[in-house]
């Protein structure tokens, strides 16, 4: 199975890309930076729960739905560098 792409990439290509909306536009009429937006539109930042409800308040989806993005794409990073060394907590005595 594929891994899920960052939100990030889905912002950028599936949303502004389809408004016509650039960087400096989009980061604007969201309130915040241009340079956090960017790192966010190239996966070297996470959607956070601050952008989330920013960007469902400007219309574009759910903050649950942009946070589930996250969450997914996360998870499959973490289990594809492996498991953790880990004791079953039932074993306790």
């Amino acid at each position: 199975m594929k891994n899920p792409v960052h939100p990030g990439e889905i912002l950028r290509e599936d949303v502004l890309a389809d408004l016509g909306l650039g960087v400096g536009e989009a980061a604007s009429r969201l309130g915040i930076s241009r340079v956090a937006l960017s790192r966010v539109l190239h996966g070297h930042a996470r959607i956070s729960p601050n952008l989330a409800v920013r960007l469902e308040a400007a219309g574009v989806g759910t903050a649950r739905a942009w946070l589930a993005m996250q969450t997914a794409h996360d998870l499959a990073l973490e289990r594809a560098s492996g498991s953790p060394k880990v004791r079953p907590l039932s074993d306790v005595a």
